[in-house]
């Protein structure tokens, strides 16, 4: 019995290299910080009846992964003002105004580690066409918080074949609304050490290689699509807001 569960044990580990070494989307080696695994988040719903379908099927979905455990629960802000709750995910919706995107996701950082987090998807345009459809909703949805977890996109192009999964851009939603395998390996990468009370390292604004040169990045309130997708700003006591931004591929 014992060299049977032996093998068994190298067995998953094979598996689990096999798959780690398969992932290459992490965002910047941004994180949150645990001395246990798996990684225990409440994700707050400020959402209206709307949007509730979508956001419970991307709690669920991304707990799937042995190395979340997600817990939905009462939202601590308003969908207008969607501010953060230290520890967790808030997640909103509002008409944020003809912005031109459809969803951000903010962090908040120090020393390389996640302190809180919210995702916000715009009814600006989510109230009409084209992107009034369940398939736009859950796609942006899971897409904003799994940034939130500190990941990155696997593909930026709008125009070629889906990957099957959300954190892939696509002008058409129908196959890219849930995590993919690719996905769950990636989570199972960037959490696979436990941190202690030190953190990770600090994070200076004047490195051009800060964070995968995020750092170097214009404030969001500079946010255009010739500044790109990703903004950061300093906060006062330290730290920085890191904000990625799903633009519209359509509008």
């Amino acid at each position: 019995m014992g060299k049977i569960l032996a093998l068994a044990g190298i067995g998953l580990v094979a598996v689990a290299l096999t798959g780690t070494a398969l992932a290459n989307h992490s965002w910047g080696g941004y994180h949150w910080s645990r001395t246990t695994n798996p990684l225990a988040l409440n994700v707050g719903d400020n959402v209206s009846s709307g949007w509730d379908a979508s956001l419970n099927t991307a709690i669920g979905d991304w707990d799937q992964s042995g190395v979340l455990a997600l817990t939905g629960v009462g939202g601590g802000t308003s969908g207008s003002t969607c501010s953060p709750t230290s520890g967790r995910i808030e997640v909103c919706n509002a008409a944020y105004g003809n912005t031109g995107w459809l969803g951000v996701a903010q962090i908040w950082v120090k020393r390389g580690h996640i302190t809180q987090a919210t995702t916000k998807v715009n009814d600006t345009y989510f109230n009409s066409a084209p992107y009034n459809t369940a398939a736009w909703r859950q796609l942006v949805m899971c897409q904003e918080i799994g940034h939130d977890f500190g990941l990155d996109h696997q593909d930026e192009n709008f125009e070629n074949p889906n990957l099957g999964t959300c954190m892939d851009y696509t002008n058409d939603p129908s196959t890219n609304q849930h995590p993919n395998a690719h996905d769950y390996d990636q989570l199972v990468s960037i959490y696979a050490h436990l941190d202690g009370s030190g953190g990770g390292k600090p994070c200076n604004p004047r490195s051009p290689n800060c964070q995968a040169g995020v750092c170097n990045a214009p404030p969001f309130s500079q946010a255009s699509r010739a500044n790109g997708d990703v903004y950061v700003d300093a906060l006062p006591g330290g730290g920085h807001r890191v904000t990625r931004v799903f633009w519209g591929p359509l509008g």
